[in-house]
């Protein structure tokens, strides 16, 4: 099954308004004292305005990752520009802890038990995280182990994939406050609130980060951001790793057609979790793990100067020999202003193990692209042929890496990318030629 827009329910909420509300980010209510948050119907003000909307510009923090190809970030929804990071988003090159709360509906006597559904999601996204970072974030969940009774039937909320935001203010408002005297949100980077999956009125299309650009406060913290996950049991296939991306301010990488009919994968196909969930190869591409600290600068070839070069590079997804190695992972070209040529190798190791293809990748990154609207695309090195059609969620694109012996002159550049040779230990030697070289 494929390019069904079952297959890509992901995402987060889309670009509306509510009068005195402004949403952004994924994170949960926080920053006032509990007790005043419970005080009365005023507290709740605010939470009944909720709605979703896109990006505010954040605080910029320094990045220790800024150099000649370091694309700039921009107002862009999670613009992928890594000079600077965006300081309402946690970023994840530390442990982050997450409350999961499970909720239920007096329509319904859940199925499941907690338990149960912390075990879809968890330890195979704190693994997930673990791998794609080499080590270096840790995603620590701490579930609670009972139903939170909702005061209102499911069929209630009118849950869906593009949810009224009135409806989904609602929700968010009384999941807040009846979990309120029993979790200190102060304690937790992450909010997941999940549905009981069978009740009737919930919608395993509507699983969304829902972003909050005045943000809730709860016993002293701000909750920027809320993972509203309404899966089934099992769910989908690395569909937390998603939206949990988002918190990270990663963007959606799918495109979805404007009738919801046609292929959604035309951008990444396989490649990277933020493209879809179901991919072959799922691991994050180099480019986002170098913006979310996962991989340093020294990790990083920026061809510049108009010299051809020569790079050995390491899979993106194969674990490091020690956890103090720095192989090259990654090799930058800058086309524009905002736009960059990233080359990286991809191999059946880690995330991707299950990969329908192995070689060297090549793909486009645009900053000033929003999520959703393309601000990745992989480079099809093979555009006459397609690969894994019983398996690949886009079968044109599931062999666009370049293999040993091969060169791409990419459309639209003067930029050619040859592969020489593949090491016993698996690093790719790689000749970059970029605009202006003989």
């Amino acid at each position: 099954m494929r390019n069904d827009a079952n297959r890509h329910k992901v995402g987060e909420v889309s670009r509306t308004r509510e009068p005195e509300v402004h949403v952004e980010g994924q994170q949960p209510p926080g920053g006032v004292e509990r007790s005043r948050l419970r005080a009365g119907a005023a507290s709740f003000t605010a939470l009944a305005a909720l709605a979703a909307t896109g990006l505010v510009a954040g605080p910029a923090a320094a990045a220790p990752s800024a150099g000649p190809c370091a694309l700039p970030r921009t107002a862009a929804h999670h613009s992928l520009g890594l000079d600077s990071w965006n300081g309402s988003y946690p970023r994840p090159d530390r442990a982050l802890d997450a409350v999961m709360i499970f909720l239920s509906f007096p329509d319904a006597a859940p199925l499941t038990t907690p338990e149960e559904l912390a075990a879809d999601h968890f330890p195979a996204t704190t693994e997930f995280f673990q791998r794609a970072s080499y080590g270096r974030f840790t995603l620590r969940p701490h579930p609670r182990t009972v139903w939170t009774p909702m005061p209102r039937p499911s069929t209630a909320y009118d849950i869906r994939r593009d949810w009224d935001a009135g409806k989904r203010a609602e929700y968010l408002r009384d999941a807040v406050a009846a979990v309120d005297d029993s979790v200190d949100f102060s304690r937790y980077d992450i909010v997941y609130l999940v549905a009981d999956p069978d009740a009737p009125g919930v919608d395993s299309d509507a699983t969304k980060v829902v972003n909050l650009e005045h943000p809730l406060v709860a016993d002293g913290a701000k909750i920027r951001r809320v993972v509203t996950v309404f899966e089934r049991h099992p769910p989908d296939r690395n569909v937390l790793a998603h939206e949990t991306g988002h918190v990270f301010d990663l963007p959606d990488l799918y495109r979805r057609p404007a009738d919801g009919k046609g292929d959604w994968d035309t951008h990444v196909g396989d490649w990277d979790v933020m493209g879809s969930q179901f991919g072959l190869a799922p691991d994050p591409f180099g480019w986002h793990k170098w913006k979310l600290g996962w991989l340093d600068r020294s990790q990083v070839a920026c061809v510049q100067g108009g010299e051809p070069r020569v790079v050995g590079l390491e899979p993106v997804s194969t674990a490091p020999a020690t956890p103090e190695a720095r192989s090259t992972r990654l090799a930058v070209v800058r086309t524009g202003r905002d736009s960059v040529l990233a080359i990286e190798a991809r191999a059946a190791t880690g995330n991707d193990a299950d990969t329908c293809t192995e070689g060297v990748l090549v793909y486009r990154v645009r900053a000033r692209e929003a999520s959703g609207e393309g601000p990745v695309q992989v480079v099809d090195a093979h555009p006459g042929t397609e690969a894994c059609w019983e398996r690949s969620v886009y079968p044109p694109l599931a062999d666009a890496p370049l293999e040993v012996g091969e060169t791409l002159t990419v459309p639209g550049t003067d930029v050619r990318v040859e592969v020489s040779d593949r090491s016993e230990s698996g690093v790719w030697t790689v000749k970059i030629t970029p605009p202006g070289a003989d």
